[in-house]
Protein backbone atom coordinates (compact mmCIF):
# COMPACT_ATOMS: atom_id res chain seq x y z
CA UNK A 1 0.00 0.00 0.00
CA UNK A 2 1.05 3.58 -0.94
CA UNK A 3 1.42 5.27 2.35
CA UNK A 4 3.59 8.18 0.47
CA UNK A 5 1.84 11.86 -0.10
CA UNK A 6 2.02 11.16 -4.40
CA UNK A 7 -0.70 8.99 -6.60
CA UNK A 8 0.82 6.95 -9.22
CA UNK A 9 -0.53 7.76 -12.59
CA UNK A 10 -0.08 4.72 -15.11
CA UNK A 11 -0.85 4.28 -18.85
CA UNK A 12 0.38 1.40 -21.03
CA UNK A 13 0.33 0.76 -25.02
CA UNK A 14 0.31 -2.67 -25.82
CA UNK A 15 1.66 -3.43 -29.27
CA UNK A 16 -0.43 -6.96 -30.66
CA UNK A 17 0.81 -9.09 -33.20
CA UNK A 18 -2.16 -10.34 -35.22
CA UNK A 19 -2.52 -14.07 -35.48
CA UNK A 20 -1.49 -13.98 -39.57
CA UNK A 21 0.22 -16.01 -42.40
CA UNK A 22 1.01 -13.00 -44.44
CA UNK A 23 1.99 -9.49 -43.25
CA UNK A 24 -0.27 -6.78 -43.35
CA UNK A 25 0.68 -4.83 -47.12
CA UNK A 26 2.42 -7.80 -48.57
CA UNK A 27 2.39 -11.67 -49.24
CA UNK A 28 5.19 -12.35 -47.12
CA UNK A 29 5.36 -14.65 -44.28
CA UNK A 30 5.02 -13.70 -40.68
CA UNK A 31 6.45 -16.98 -39.70
CA UNK A 32 9.13 -15.99 -36.48
CA UNK A 33 12.79 -17.35 -36.22
CA UNK A 34 13.60 -17.78 -39.89
CA UNK A 35 17.07 -16.50 -41.36
CA UNK A 36 17.17 -12.91 -41.35
CA UNK A 37 16.09 -10.90 -44.21
CA UNK A 38 14.40 -14.03 -46.17
CA UNK A 39 11.05 -12.97 -45.06
CA UNK A 40 10.95 -9.58 -47.58
CA UNK A 41 9.99 -8.05 -50.45
CA UNK A 42 10.11 -4.46 -52.58
CA UNK A 43 6.73 -3.78 -50.43
CA UNK A 44 7.76 -4.51 -47.21
CA UNK A 45 11.33 -3.00 -47.08
CA UNK A 46 9.89 -0.04 -49.29
CA UNK A 47 11.81 -0.04 -52.43
CA UNK A 48 10.50 2.58 -55.27
CA UNK A 49 6.97 2.17 -57.09
CA UNK A 50 6.01 -0.95 -54.77
CA UNK A 51 2.44 -0.83 -53.93
CA UNK A 52 0.72 -1.85 -50.43
CA UNK A 53 -2.37 -3.75 -50.73
CA UNK A 54 -3.98 -4.43 -47.31
CA UNK A 55 -4.46 -8.09 -45.66
CA UNK A 56 -8.37 -8.17 -45.17
CA UNK A 57 -7.59 -11.21 -42.30
CA UNK A 58 -5.27 -8.72 -40.13
CA UNK A 59 -8.32 -5.99 -40.39
CA UNK A 60 -11.06 -8.68 -39.61
CA UNK A 61 -8.80 -9.64 -35.74
CA UNK A 62 -7.85 -6.19 -35.41
CA UNK A 63 -12.25 -6.01 -35.57
CA UNK A 64 -12.76 -8.35 -33.50
CA UNK A 65 -10.24 -7.14 -30.73
CA UNK A 66 -12.09 -3.83 -30.82
CA UNK A 67 -15.82 -4.79 -30.49
CA UNK A 68 -13.92 -7.29 -27.71
CA UNK A 69 -12.58 -4.47 -26.07
CA UNK A 70 -16.17 -2.55 -26.49
CA UNK A 71 -14.91 0.37 -28.50
CA UNK A 72 -16.52 2.07 -30.95
CA UNK A 73 -15.90 1.22 -34.17
CA UNK A 74 -16.33 4.18 -36.70
CA UNK A 75 -17.79 3.83 -40.22
CA UNK A 76 -14.20 5.24 -42.35
CA UNK A 77 -11.20 4.42 -41.39
CA UNK A 78 -7.82 5.60 -43.17
CA UNK A 79 -4.25 5.21 -43.65
CA UNK A 80 -1.62 7.12 -42.52
CA UNK A 81 2.25 7.67 -42.70
CA UNK A 82 4.02 8.26 -39.76
CA UNK A 83 8.19 9.51 -40.50
CA UNK A 84 11.01 8.83 -38.84
CA UNK A 85 14.30 7.75 -39.50
CA UNK A 86 15.67 4.38 -38.34
CA UNK A 87 18.56 2.04 -39.46
CA UNK A 88 15.70 -0.93 -39.06
CA UNK A 89 13.00 0.81 -41.22
CA UNK A 90 13.79 0.92 -44.66
CA UNK A 91 11.10 2.87 -46.13
CA UNK A 92 11.51 5.48 -43.66
CA UNK A 93 7.86 5.60 -42.22
CA UNK A 94 5.89 3.47 -40.94
CA UNK A 95 1.61 2.89 -41.88
CA UNK A 96 0.04 3.70 -38.89
CA UNK A 97 -3.63 5.24 -38.27
CA UNK A 98 -3.08 9.12 -37.02
CA UNK A 99 -6.49 11.19 -36.55
CA UNK A 100 -8.98 8.39 -37.87
CA UNK A 101 -8.14 5.26 -35.95
CA UNK A 102 -10.17 2.30 -37.04
CA UNK A 103 -11.30 1.59 -33.10
CA UNK A 104 -11.58 4.28 -29.95
CA UNK A 105 -13.09 4.83 -26.58
CA UNK A 106 -13.57 1.21 -25.02
CA UNK A 107 -12.49 -0.19 -22.03
CA UNK A 108 -11.61 -3.30 -20.05
CA UNK A 109 -12.51 -4.31 -16.74
CA UNK A 110 -9.71 -5.52 -14.39
CA UNK A 111 -10.11 -7.73 -10.86
CA UNK A 112 -7.85 -8.89 -8.57
CA UNK A 113 -9.19 -12.72 -6.83
CA UNK A 114 -6.43 -11.87 -3.76
CA UNK A 115 -8.31 -8.47 -3.66
CA UNK A 116 -5.67 -6.12 -3.80
CA UNK A 117 -7.51 -3.36 -5.61
CA UNK A 118 -11.24 -3.23 -5.70
CA UNK A 119 -12.53 -4.21 -9.36
CA UNK A 120 -12.07 -1.44 -11.73
CA UNK A 121 -13.24 -0.10 -15.54
CA UNK A 122 -9.67 0.69 -17.61
CA UNK A 123 -10.76 3.22 -20.31
CA UNK A 124 -9.15 2.57 -23.40
CA UNK A 125 -8.27 5.49 -25.94
CA UNK A 126 -8.13 3.81 -28.65
CA UNK A 127 -6.82 0.61 -30.81
CA UNK A 128 -5.74 0.94 -34.53
CA UNK A 129 -3.37 -1.00 -36.94
CA UNK A 130 -0.03 -0.40 -38.26
CA UNK A 131 2.72 -2.51 -39.27
CA UNK A 132 6.00 -3.12 -37.80
CA UNK A 133 9.88 -2.40 -38.11
CA UNK A 134 12.48 -4.34 -38.50
CA UNK A 135 14.86 -5.48 -35.84
CA UNK A 136 18.70 -4.14 -34.95
CA UNK A 137 20.98 -6.81 -33.45
CA UNK A 138 23.72 -4.89 -31.80
CA UNK A 139 26.92 -7.60 -31.82
CA UNK A 140 28.43 -7.44 -27.72
CA UNK A 141 30.85 -9.93 -28.43
CA UNK A 142 34.52 -8.76 -26.99
CA UNK A 143 36.32 -6.44 -29.79
CA UNK A 144 33.23 -6.36 -31.97
CA UNK A 145 30.59 -3.00 -31.65
CA UNK A 146 28.91 -3.55 -35.23
CA UNK A 147 25.04 -3.79 -35.28
CA UNK A 148 22.86 -5.64 -37.92
CA UNK A 149 19.46 -5.30 -38.96
CA UNK A 150 16.87 -8.62 -39.61
CA UNK A 151 14.10 -7.55 -41.91
CA UNK A 152 11.79 -10.29 -41.57
CA UNK A 153 9.51 -8.41 -39.09
CA UNK A 154 9.40 -5.49 -41.11
CA UNK A 155 5.60 -5.15 -42.25
CA UNK A 156 4.26 -7.48 -39.83
CA UNK A 157 0.69 -6.83 -38.69
CA UNK A 158 0.65 -5.17 -35.33
CA UNK A 159 -2.49 -3.98 -33.49
CA UNK A 160 -1.72 -0.71 -30.86
CA UNK A 161 -4.61 -1.07 -27.95
CA UNK A 162 -3.88 2.77 -26.17
CA UNK A 163 -5.40 2.52 -22.72
CA UNK A 164 -6.07 6.00 -20.93
CA UNK A 165 -3.50 6.66 -17.34
CA UNK A 166 -6.45 5.01 -15.47
CA UNK A 167 -4.21 2.47 -13.87
CA UNK A 168 -2.94 3.91 -9.77
CA UNK A 169 -0.06 0.89 -9.20
CA UNK A 170 1.60 -1.62 -10.76
CA UNK A 171 -0.05 -4.07 -9.45
CA UNK A 172 -3.01 -2.82 -11.45
CA UNK A 173 -1.04 -2.29 -14.72
CA UNK A 174 -0.08 -6.40 -14.29
CA UNK A 175 -3.73 -7.68 -13.50
CA UNK A 176 -4.48 -4.90 -16.96
CA UNK A 177 -1.93 -6.98 -19.11
CA UNK A 178 -3.16 -10.23 -17.60
CA UNK A 179 -6.52 -9.55 -18.75
CA UNK A 180 -6.00 -8.43 -21.91
CA UNK A 181 -3.58 -11.37 -22.80
CA UNK A 182 -6.01 -13.58 -21.79
CA UNK A 183 -8.84 -12.02 -23.64
CA UNK A 184 -6.52 -11.81 -26.69
CA UNK A 185 -5.75 -15.68 -26.77
CA UNK A 186 -10.12 -16.57 -26.05
CA UNK A 187 -10.65 -14.44 -29.12
CA UNK A 188 -7.47 -16.51 -30.85
CA UNK A 189 -6.14 -13.26 -32.45
CA UNK A 190 -2.53 -13.55 -31.27
CA UNK A 191 -0.61 -16.13 -29.61
CA UNK A 192 0.63 -13.09 -27.34
CA UNK A 193 4.16 -14.43 -27.12
CA UNK A 194 6.36 -11.97 -25.84
CA UNK A 195 9.75 -13.81 -25.77
CA UNK A 196 8.52 -14.06 -29.76
CA UNK A 197 8.16 -10.16 -29.38
CA UNK A 198 3.62 -10.90 -30.70
CA UNK A 199 3.17 -8.91 -27.34
CA UNK A 200 5.25 -6.17 -26.27
CA UNK A 201 4.21 -2.98 -23.42
CA UNK A 202 5.41 0.18 -22.90
CA UNK A 203 4.50 2.16 -19.85
CA UNK A 204 3.52 5.92 -19.26
CA UNK A 205 3.78 7.06 -15.75
CA UNK A 206 4.23 10.13 -13.86
CA UNK A 207 3.13 11.32 -10.31
CA UNK A 208 0.67 13.44 -8.52
CA UNK A 209 2.40 14.38 -5.95
CA UNK A 210 0.35 16.66 -2.59
CA UNK A 211 2.46 19.71 -1.36
CA UNK A 212 1.32 22.76 0.73
CA UNK A 213 1.03 24.92 -2.43
CA UNK A 214 -1.55 22.11 -4.44
CA UNK A 215 -0.95 19.25 -6.28
CA UNK A 216 1.89 18.86 -8.65
CA UNK A 217 2.14 16.52 -11.35
CA UNK A 218 6.12 14.70 -12.44
CA UNK A 219 7.03 14.47 -16.27
CA UNK A 220 5.95 11.66 -18.02
CA UNK A 221 8.50 8.86 -18.58
CA UNK A 222 7.52 6.65 -21.42
CA UNK A 223 9.25 2.90 -20.08
CA UNK A 224 10.24 0.22 -22.68
CA UNK A 225 11.80 -2.91 -23.08
CA UNK A 226 9.91 -4.80 -20.38
CA UNK A 227 9.78 -8.23 -21.89
CA UNK A 228 7.47 -9.54 -18.88
CA UNK A 229 4.13 -8.64 -17.23
CA UNK A 230 6.21 -9.52 -13.69
CA UNK A 231 9.07 -6.63 -15.27
CA UNK A 232 6.41 -4.10 -16.14
CA UNK A 233 5.42 -4.02 -12.49
CA UNK A 234 8.86 -3.96 -11.33
CA UNK A 235 9.59 -1.13 -13.86
CA UNK A 236 6.73 0.92 -12.95
CA UNK A 237 7.21 0.28 -8.92
CA UNK A 238 10.85 1.31 -9.54
CA UNK A 239 9.90 4.47 -11.48
CA UNK A 240 7.54 5.59 -8.82
CA UNK A 241 10.05 5.42 -6.55
CA UNK A 242 12.54 7.33 -9.04
CA UNK A 243 10.51 10.43 -9.59
CA UNK A 244 9.54 11.09 -6.17
CA UNK A 245 13.16 10.40 -5.08
CA UNK A 246 14.16 13.21 -7.87
CA UNK A 247 11.55 15.53 -7.01
CA UNK A 248 12.39 15.32 -3.35
CA UNK A 249 15.76 16.10 -4.45
CA UNK A 250 15.04 18.87 -6.73
CA UNK A 251 11.57 19.93 -5.91
CA UNK A 252 10.81 21.84 -8.87
CA UNK A 253 7.50 23.25 -9.20
CA UNK A 254 5.89 21.86 -12.48
CA UNK A 255 2.16 23.09 -12.09
CA UNK A 256 -1.33 21.06 -11.85
CA UNK A 257 0.33 19.28 -14.96
CA UNK A 258 2.89 16.77 -16.16
CA UNK A 259 5.73 19.29 -16.58
CA UNK A 260 9.07 18.87 -17.85
CA UNK A 261 9.75 16.97 -21.37
CA UNK A 262 8.56 13.19 -21.91
CA UNK A 263 11.34 10.89 -22.01
CA UNK A 264 11.79 7.23 -22.79
CA UNK A 265 13.91 4.93 -20.20
CA UNK A 266 14.72 1.65 -20.94
CA UNK A 267 14.20 -1.04 -18.14
CA UNK A 268 17.29 -2.87 -17.44
CA UNK A 269 16.14 -6.20 -15.62
CA UNK A 270 19.35 -7.54 -14.84
CA UNK A 271 19.81 -4.12 -12.39
CA UNK A 272 16.40 -3.85 -12.06
CA UNK A 273 15.97 -0.06 -12.86
CA UNK A 274 15.52 2.38 -15.76
CA UNK A 275 17.83 3.86 -17.68
CA UNK A 276 17.19 7.23 -19.57
CA UNK A 277 17.22 6.91 -23.25
CA UNK A 278 15.68 9.97 -24.79
CA UNK A 279 13.42 12.69 -25.19
CA UNK A 280 10.45 11.29 -26.16
CA UNK A 281 9.01 12.91 -29.88
CA UNK A 282 5.28 14.82 -29.97
CA UNK A 283 3.18 13.74 -32.95
CA UNK A 284 4.08 16.70 -34.68
CA UNK A 285 7.61 15.28 -34.93
CA UNK A 286 6.29 12.57 -37.02
CA UNK A 287 4.69 14.63 -39.50
CA UNK A 288 1.84 12.43 -40.08
CA UNK A 289 0.25 13.00 -43.60
CA UNK A 290 -2.41 10.04 -44.98
CA UNK A 291 -0.35 7.16 -47.07
CA UNK A 292 -1.62 7.73 -51.26
CA UNK A 293 -0.99 4.59 -51.91
CA UNK A 294 -3.49 3.01 -49.54
CA UNK A 295 -7.82 3.59 -49.80
CA UNK A 296 -9.67 3.78 -47.14
CA UNK A 297 -11.61 1.46 -44.98
CA UNK A 298 -15.37 1.31 -44.78
CA UNK A 299 -17.22 -0.80 -42.20
CA UNK A 300 -21.16 -1.14 -41.92
CA UNK A 301 -23.00 -1.45 -38.61
CA UNK A 302 -24.38 -4.95 -39.90
CA UNK A 303 -20.48 -5.84 -40.14
CA UNK A 304 -20.28 -4.72 -36.28
CA UNK A 305 -23.04 -7.13 -34.94
CA UNK A 306 -21.74 -9.79 -36.59
CA UNK A 307 -18.28 -9.79 -35.22
CA UNK A 308 -19.83 -9.40 -31.89
CA UNK A 309 -22.81 -12.44 -32.66
CA UNK A 310 -19.47 -14.77 -33.00
CA UNK A 311 -17.45 -13.65 -30.42
CA UNK A 312 -17.96 -16.52 -27.80
CA UNK A 313 -17.89 -16.02 -24.06
CA UNK A 314 -14.91 -13.91 -23.15
CA UNK A 315 -13.61 -14.22 -19.77
CA UNK A 316 -15.03 -12.09 -17.69
CA UNK A 317 -18.70 -13.46 -18.67
CA UNK A 318 -17.23 -17.29 -17.82
CA UNK A 319 -15.73 -16.91 -14.60
CA UNK A 320 -18.71 -15.27 -13.62
CA UNK A 321 -21.31 -17.73 -15.17
CA UNK A 322 -18.67 -20.89 -13.07
CA UNK A 323 -18.81 -18.75 -9.73
CA UNK A 324 -22.95 -18.96 -10.02
CA UNK A 325 -22.96 -22.71 -11.76
CA UNK A 326 -20.78 -24.71 -10.07
CA UNK A 327 -20.80 -22.67 -6.56
CA UNK A 328 -17.07 -21.92 -6.58
CA UNK A 329 -14.93 -18.68 -5.28
CA UNK A 330 -13.48 -16.07 -7.46
CA UNK A 331 -10.07 -17.16 -7.18
CA UNK A 332 -10.76 -20.76 -8.31
CA UNK A 333 -12.59 -19.25 -11.28
CA UNK A 334 -9.39 -17.45 -12.20
CA UNK A 335 -7.33 -19.45 -12.03
CA UNK A 336 -9.52 -22.30 -14.35
CA UNK A 337 -10.12 -20.10 -16.57
CA UNK A 338 -6.86 -18.64 -16.94
CA UNK A 339 -5.95 -21.67 -18.67
CA UNK A 340 -7.85 -21.50 -21.42
CA UNK A 341 -11.40 -23.09 -22.82
CA UNK A 342 -10.21 -26.48 -23.52
CA UNK A 343 -9.40 -26.80 -19.58
CA UNK A 344 -12.49 -24.91 -18.55
CA UNK A 345 -14.72 -27.44 -20.75
CA UNK A 346 -12.85 -30.26 -18.73
CA UNK A 347 -13.78 -29.06 -15.50
CA UNK A 348 -17.46 -28.49 -16.37
CA UNK A 349 -17.44 -31.90 -18.09
CA UNK A 350 -15.71 -33.21 -14.52
CA UNK A 351 -18.00 -31.31 -12.02
CA UNK A 352 -21.56 -31.94 -13.92
CA UNK A 353 -20.35 -35.80 -14.02
CA UNK A 354 -19.20 -35.85 -10.54
CA UNK A 355 -21.89 -33.54 -9.01
CA UNK A 356 -19.63 -31.63 -6.75
CA UNK A 357 -17.98 -28.61 -8.79
CA UNK A 358 -15.87 -27.59 -5.27
CA UNK A 359 -14.20 -31.04 -5.06
CA UNK A 360 -13.54 -30.84 -9.20
CA UNK A 361 -12.64 -27.18 -9.09
CA UNK A 362 -9.94 -28.61 -5.82
CA UNK A 363 -9.05 -31.69 -8.34
CA UNK A 364 -8.51 -29.41 -11.43
CA UNK A 365 -5.73 -27.09 -9.48
CA UNK A 366 -3.99 -29.09 -7.15
CA UNK A 367 -3.61 -32.94 -9.67
CA UNK A 368 -4.43 -32.19 -13.02
CA UNK A 369 -2.49 -28.81 -13.66
CA UNK A 370 0.32 -29.86 -11.25
CA UNK A 371 0.47 -33.07 -13.96
CA UNK A 372 -0.14 -31.21 -16.95
CA UNK A 373 2.63 -29.09 -15.99
CA UNK A 374 4.90 -31.81 -15.02
CA UNK A 375 4.56 -33.97 -18.48
CA UNK A 376 4.39 -30.43 -20.50
CA UNK A 377 1.19 -31.56 -21.66
CA UNK A 378 -2.07 -29.52 -23.00
CA UNK A 379 -5.54 -30.97 -21.73
CA UNK A 380 -6.46 -32.19 -24.89
CA UNK A 381 -3.56 -34.80 -24.84
CA UNK A 382 -4.50 -35.63 -20.61
CA UNK A 383 -4.61 -39.20 -20.08
CA UNK A 384 -7.37 -38.91 -17.47
CA UNK A 385 -10.74 -38.33 -18.95
CA UNK A 386 -13.30 -35.96 -17.20
CA UNK A 387 -15.71 -38.58 -17.32
CA UNK A 388 -12.71 -41.00 -15.67
CA UNK A 389 -11.73 -38.66 -13.46
CA UNK A 390 -15.30 -38.22 -12.12
CA UNK A 391 -15.64 -41.92 -11.33
CA UNK A 392 -12.87 -41.52 -8.63
CA UNK A 393 -14.32 -38.21 -7.47
CA UNK A 394 -17.69 -39.89 -6.68
CA UNK A 395 -16.21 -43.07 -5.04
CA UNK A 396 -14.29 -40.47 -2.76
CA UNK A 397 -17.98 -39.08 -2.23
CA UNK A 398 -19.35 -42.05 -1.29
CA UNK A 399 -16.84 -42.71 1.29
CA UNK A 400 -15.04 -45.98 -0.76
CA UNK A 401 -11.50 -44.32 0.14
CA UNK A 402 -10.30 -41.24 1.28
CA UNK A 403 -8.29 -38.85 -0.42
CA UNK A 404 -5.05 -40.20 0.19
CA UNK A 405 -5.63 -43.43 -1.62
CA UNK A 406 -7.90 -41.43 -4.33
CA UNK A 407 -4.84 -40.03 -5.22
CA UNK A 408 -2.61 -43.01 -5.50
CA UNK A 409 -5.58 -44.32 -7.57
CA UNK A 410 -5.20 -40.85 -9.74
CA UNK A 411 -1.30 -41.39 -10.19
CA UNK A 412 -2.20 -45.37 -11.66
CA UNK A 413 -4.71 -44.40 -13.76
CA UNK A 414 -2.62 -41.90 -15.63
CA UNK A 415 0.15 -44.37 -15.69
CA UNK A 416 -2.06 -47.35 -16.81
CA UNK A 417 -4.98 -45.87 -18.33
CA UNK A 418 -6.99 -47.83 -16.75
CA UNK A 419 -10.65 -46.99 -14.61
CA UNK A 420 -11.06 -46.24 -11.40
CA UNK A 421 -12.70 -49.09 -10.46
CA UNK A 422 -10.35 -51.38 -12.21
CA UNK A 423 -7.24 -49.59 -10.62
CA UNK A 424 -9.25 -49.54 -6.78
CA UNK A 425 -9.53 -53.49 -7.64
CA UNK A 426 -5.93 -54.42 -8.71
CA UNK A 427 -4.74 -52.00 -5.13
CA UNK A 428 -7.11 -53.98 -2.98
CA UNK A 429 -9.06 -51.09 -1.96
CA UNK A 430 -12.27 -51.63 -0.86
CA UNK A 431 -15.25 -49.83 1.52
CA UNK A 432 -14.73 -50.74 4.80
CA UNK A 433 -17.73 -52.95 6.17
CA UNK A 434 -18.96 -50.40 9.32
CA UNK A 435 -19.35 -53.69 12.02
CA UNK A 436 -15.57 -53.98 11.43
CA UNK A 437 -15.02 -50.52 11.25
CA UNK A 438 -16.55 -50.51 14.85
CA UNK A 439 -14.99 -53.79 16.37
CA UNK A 440 -11.45 -52.11 15.25
CA UNK A 441 -12.48 -49.01 17.07
CA UNK A 442 -13.82 -50.74 19.92
CA UNK A 443 -10.24 -52.69 19.83
CA UNK A 444 -7.83 -50.01 19.99
CA UNK A 445 -9.46 -47.95 22.61
CA UNK A 446 -9.47 -50.58 24.72
CA UNK A 447 -5.64 -51.14 23.77
CA UNK A 448 -4.73 -47.69 23.99
CA UNK A 449 -6.15 -46.30 27.50
CA UNK A 450 -4.05 -42.86 28.00
CA UNK A 451 -5.77 -41.91 24.38
CA UNK A 452 -9.49 -42.47 25.77
CA UNK A 453 -8.43 -40.61 28.63
CA UNK A 454 -6.86 -37.61 26.70
CA UNK A 455 -9.78 -37.59 24.43
CA UNK A 456 -12.26 -37.83 27.35
CA UNK A 457 -10.48 -34.53 28.41
CA UNK A 458 -11.45 -32.44 24.90
CA UNK A 459 -7.47 -33.43 23.50
CA UNK A 460 -9.34 -34.20 19.88
CA UNK A 461 -5.79 -34.49 18.56
CA UNK A 462 -5.07 -37.69 20.39
CA UNK A 463 -7.41 -39.56 18.20
CA UNK A 464 -4.54 -39.29 15.39
CA UNK A 465 -2.54 -41.74 17.04
CA UNK A 466 -5.76 -44.25 16.82
CA UNK A 467 -6.19 -43.24 12.97
CA UNK A 468 -2.57 -44.33 12.01
CA UNK A 469 -2.74 -47.66 14.05
CA UNK A 470 -6.12 -48.25 12.11
CA UNK A 471 -4.69 -47.61 8.79
CA UNK A 472 -1.48 -49.94 9.68
CA UNK A 473 -4.23 -52.40 10.08
CA UNK A 474 -6.11 -52.11 7.49
CA UNK A 475 -5.35 -49.75 4.75
CA UNK A 476 -8.85 -49.38 3.40
CA UNK A 477 -10.07 -47.41 6.76
CA UNK A 478 -11.11 -43.70 5.90
CA UNK A 479 -9.31 -41.25 8.52
CA UNK A 480 -12.33 -38.59 8.45
CA UNK A 481 -15.08 -41.85 8.60
CA UNK A 482 -13.21 -43.51 11.88
CA UNK A 483 -12.30 -40.27 13.64
CA UNK A 484 -16.18 -39.39 13.59
CA UNK A 485 -16.58 -43.22 14.52
CA UNK A 486 -14.35 -43.10 17.45
CA UNK A 487 -15.46 -39.86 18.85
CA UNK A 488 -18.82 -41.25 19.09
CA UNK A 489 -18.15 -44.07 20.96
CA UNK A 490 -15.97 -42.55 23.85
CA UNK A 491 -19.05 -40.63 24.13
CA UNK A 492 -20.95 -43.08 24.81
CA UNK A 493 -18.78 -44.86 27.59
Amino acid sequence: MNHKPYEIIIGLEVHVQLQTQSKLFCRCSTTFGQAPNTQTCPVCIGMPGALPVMNRRAYELALKTAVALNLEIPAFTKWDRKNYFYPDLPKGYQISQFDLPMSQRGWLEISDPKAAFEPKRIRITRAHLEDDAGKSMHDEAAGKSDSRIDLNRTGTPLLEIVSEPDMRSPQEAKAYLTELKLLLTYLGVSDCNMQEGSLRVDGNINLHIDTPDGQIATPIAEVKNMNSFRAVERAMAYEAERQYDVWCENKIKLGDKPGGHKTTRGWDDGRQLTVKQREKEESSDYRYFPDPDLLPVIVTPTEVEQVRAHLGELPAAMRTRLETTYGIDPYDSDVIVNQGRELVAYYEELAIAAGDGRRASNWVQQDVLRKLNEQQQSIRDFAVSAAALAELLKAVQAGDLDNTRAKEVFDQMLRSGESAAAVMNSLGIEKVDASAAESLCRELLEANPKVVEDLKAGKIKAVGSLIGQAKQRNPNVNPGEFKELCLRIIQSL
